[in-house]
């Protein structure tokens, strides 16, 4: 995770949007934020863009928009502002009671050969929501124009077991082929950001070029790196859960744990636990690098630095917030949680990923906004502009 130096004219600034179903609400107002610091009708100031899941539909409405960012960063607030859990899968009792009863049906007869299930959830709102605010032509047009160098799109393939970034961006850019991870070369389209925000057993998995693939926060062990391959130099990472300083107690269980809960932990897992991982990693070998002077490595041939990065991160759990808005999703939704143990805090993980509702997206955004504003000094430093504010 350390790449040679350049010179500071030659250097580019990525911006890393991992997933997390409704919490990538949370980036939006982060964003809101950066779009008030920068002048009003600044360019996109992030040549490299990454995004994972949920965080990859944000990512590329920022790609779209590269030539004005408060206008992306507008449009892509009015969705998320506005959200209703129907809008991204069915909610209603129909398209529930139909997806339990194939369920039900495939179980107790063994199967249903090419008819069976592939998800509990109905994603088909989504497809034609991404269509109409979308005009993915726009990325090759900002890319031709110098507003972007570069966007990655992860996915992660069901057949392969590799992480893959789908990526489109300046020619210079090679693809790369890593233990378990790779880059490819590819026109952004809807079907890219389906498969990456596929959240497992959830959603269905996405076909792409005869392969199919699921959310690209699954084995993506390096979070970071698709950043670094497409060119960046420094990395403002927005996270999506709030970072501990230090171990939490550990607490005794004396209830057996309940699916929803196991299913939040298991996506936690998915989500959350690798890019913490990827940042400690980082922090690690930014700290063992600035131990070393300069005239060491130069001796030794090698020139190499730490990788730059600001990570805002909620200041608020998201679970608890979830748990407090938890009675905005559908009705029958809400049932069918029930069901599963979603009913208390322990459990409240999972309904943060699903909680697509705008009352609860509000929220996120404000504490987004919130967030980066309390640290307005830090990103304008990291941006390297000392334009003021003009709040």
């Amino acid at each position: 995770m350390i790449w040679p130096t350049k010179n500071k004219e030659e250097q580019k600034l990525g911006l890393v949007l991992p997933g997390g179903g409704a919490r990538a609400a949370y980036q939006v107002g982060v964003l809101r934020a950066l779009s008030k610091i920068l002048p009003k009708e600044a360019s996109n100031p992030f040549p490299i863009i990454t995004g994972t899941s949920a965080g990859s539909i944000n990512a590329v409405a920022l790609a779209i928009h590269a030539s004005h960012f408060r206008k992306g960063v507008l449009r892509i607030s009015h969705v998320w502002e506005n959200f209703n859990v129907n809008q991204v899968f069915r909610a209603d009792p129909r398209g529930l009671m139909t997806a339990g009863a194939h369920w039900l049906a495939a179980m107790f007869m063994g199967g249903l050969g090419k008819y069976n299930p592939h998800s509990l959830l109905d994603r088909s709102p989504l497809p034609p929501l991404l269509d109409r605010y979308l005009p993915y032509e726009n990325i090759q047009q900002s890319i031709d124009a110098g507003y972007l160098h570069a966007i990655g799109i992860t996915a992660s393939s069901y057949n392969s077991g590799q992480s893959v970034t789908f990526y489109q961006g300046d020619e210079s850019i090679s693809n790369w082929d890593r233990q378990q991870r790779i880059g490819c070369s590819e026109a952004l389209t809807t079907q890219h950001l389906m498969a990456s925000s596929a959240i497992p057993f959830l959603f269905s998995a996405i076909k792409i070029n005869n392969e199919y693939f699921g959310d690209g926060t699954m084995r993506q062990v390096a979070p970071l790196s698709s950043a670094v391959h497409l060119g960046a130099d420094r990395l403002l990472i927005v996270g999506i859960r709030k970072r501990q300083l230090v171990t939490p107690d550990r607490q005794l269980g004396y209830t057996y744990p309940s699916m929803a809960q196991v299913a939040g932990h298991v996506l936690n897992s998915i989500f959350l636990d690798s890019l913490d991982a990827d940042i400690e990693r980082l922090d690690r070998i930014n700290k063992t690098i600035s131990l070393i002077s300069d005239k060491k490595l130069e001796q030794g041939g090698i020139s190499l630095r730490p990788i730059d990065i600001l990570t805002i991160s909620p200041s608020i759990s998201i679970d608890e917030i979830a748990q407090r808005h938890a009675h905005r999703l559908p009705r029958s939704l809400r049932f069918f949680l029930r069901g599963v143990g979603a009913n208390s805090i322990h459990s409240s993980s999972i309904i943060s990923y699903l909680l697509f509702e705008k009352t609860f997206c509000r929220e996120l955004i404000v504490l987004g906004y919130r967030d980066a504003m309390r640290v307005k000094e830090k990103i304008l430093h990291f941006l390297d502009t000392e334009k003021p504010y003009q709040g």
